[in-house]
């Protein structure tokens, strides 16, 4: 018997079949639609199965009639020639590999923070928050722009090679970073060679996942998301704990190894599924991805939406030190935010399957900018208002990263995720670069005048950003389905 590869991971047998246990659809006649009915329709496979794949047929000849919906209708065809398992334990072990491999990535972006306020009192006591700014700014920027080179890398060969050199890059930053003492070795350090490792890594993760979840795939996307959670909340209260003790080198050294302890893991479980894409591989966006004004709009949401969040999480623990608050509660707000950032990223995730995907994103980037302003603004030295702000906003900005991967989805086929994630990530990146450096800036402005003006300037920021992203959002959703508040989308 002869097995033609049809797997972008091939090399593993099991991923060269349908998985077991996920029935193909029969045969269902659509007009003009023809190509996407099954040759060798399988009787025995059960109604409930039968229901959902008619289901998705019919929506996507339905989105196929609206012209304002051509791309999202191509993408559904596409998906529709495959079955997806929604489930079972082949489908949990790979959002469990992509958890693993979302710690690598976001549990350190959701310590920024505590790196900021090391950083801006130890190694580069001399430099101004622009300054330190770009440190994380040139970090978060590698890690989306270089996604331009991984997601079509990803579509066309799999996840495998790129999980395991990007689980390396990552380690070895974390074990080199405490042996850093100045700008450029910190740069070198943390943020080129642990951006090229986020970057290997960040596309894969969400793209396996794409692979077997289509209904349920917010759901499973949040499930994995909550990994930056999860890191937010441990690594503070471990670096404020252990920092003291140990010194600052053997703190990141440890990180590292916990580190390298979930990337054997990630390595072991994160599988493609669906046959490779069909583009081929190319170093530079797919510019024609904007003829599509939905995800234009999108990918300039997610460009602001990447400046609103980016600045509470950096500036959280400075912000709180700069008011009054001792070192123990301004990283004790940083693992606030996080712990309401996990069921922020889990909760609205599982709305987004049931309200839609676009839906429950313009209403979590309106909720930012309500916690911005009615809690960070007003909060001075309160520390009631601070830990409050810590909670809701973790909360409202848990689902961000994790809900506009699922809404670029939703505007192309899954074998093309890689692509047009990768473009979107590429828009992104220019925001993350830009908005440290631009708080930072505002920061050290204001703060020149007195009497708190640069912490005005900096939260206006962040909540003028989440409006205008959340505006980007309801402009690709009205383009879609216009502007009927019950339609699902």
């Amino acid at each position: 018997m002869t097995l033609a590869p049809k797997n972008a991971d091939d090399s593993c047998l099991i991923n060269q079949t349908v998985p077991a246990g996920v029935p193909r659809s029969p045969s269902v006649h659509l007009d003009e639609k023809s190509p996407l009915s099954d040759p060798n329709p399988n009787p025995t496979a059960n109604s409930g199965d039968n229901n959902e794949s008619q289901m998705g047929r019919s929506v996507s000849v339905e989105n196929a009639a609206s012209p304002s919906s051509s791309s999202s209708s191509e993408a559904g065809d596409d998906d529709d020639e495959f079955d997806f398992p929604e489930g079972g334990l082949r489908a949990w072990l790979v959002v469990a590999g992509s958890f693993c491999s979302m710690v690598s990535v976001y549990g350190i972006i959701n310590c920024t923070a505590v790196f900021e306020s090391y950083f801006s009192t130890h190694q580069l006591a001399g430099y101004d928050s622009s300054s330190i700014g770009w440190i994380f700014s040139v970090y978060l920027f590698i890690v989306f722009f270089f996604g331009i080179q991984v997601g079509p890398i990803f579509d066309r060969y799999g996840p495998r090679l790129l999980v395991a050199v990007g689980s390396l890059l990552v380690v070895a930053s974390q074990l080199l970073l405490g042996l850093c003492e100045t700008y450029y070795q910190i740069i070198l350090t943390y943020s080129v060679l642990g951006g090229l490792g986020g970057a290997l890594l960040n596309v894969p993760s969400y793209g396996v996942i794409a692979h077997f979840f289509k209904r349920r795939r917010g759901f499973a996307t949040g499930v994995a998301a909550t990994s930056g959670s999860i890191g937010g909340i441990i690594f503070p209260v471990y670096l404020q704990a252990v920092i003291p003790e140990l010194g600052f080198a053997w703190a990141t050294r440890i990180i590292g190894f916990m580190l390298l302890f979930l990337s054997v893991i990630a390595n072991l479980l994160v599988r493609s599924r669906l046959p490779p894409s069909r583009h081929p591989v190319s170093v530079w966006p797919d510019w024609t991805l904007f003829k599509d004004l939905k995800f234009t709009f999108a990918c300039v949401g997610v460009w602001f939406m990447e400046w609103g969040i980016f600045t509470p999480l950096t500036y959280i623990v400075s912000y709180a030190a700069a008011h009054g608050q001792g070192t123990t509660d301004a990283y004790t707000l940083l693992s606030l935010l996080n712990a309401g950032s996990f069921l922020g990223r889990f909760l609205p995730g599982f709305l987004a399957d049931k309200w839609g995907r676009f839906n429950v994103i313009i209403l979590t980037n309106a909720l930012c900018v309500v916690t911005v302003l009615a809690f960070w603004l007003p909060a001075g030295d309160s520390r009631a208002l601070l830990i409050t702000f810590a909670i809701t906003f973790g909360f409202a900005s848990g689902s961000n990263l994790g809900l506009y991967p699922v809404c670029i989805g939703q505007l192309c086929g899954a074998r093309d995720y890689g692509r047009f994630f990768s473009t979107a990530m590429m828009v992104g990146s220019f925001g993350t670069l830009s908005s440290l450096p631009i708080a930072g800036a505002l920061l050290e402005i204001g703060s020149t005048q007195g009497q708190g003006q640069g912490w005005l300037a900096l939260i206006l920021f962040a909540a003028l950003s989440y409006a205008i992203a959340m505006s980007c959002f309801l402009a690709a959703r009205v383009l879609a389905v216009s502007w009927n508040m019950k339609e699902v989308y």
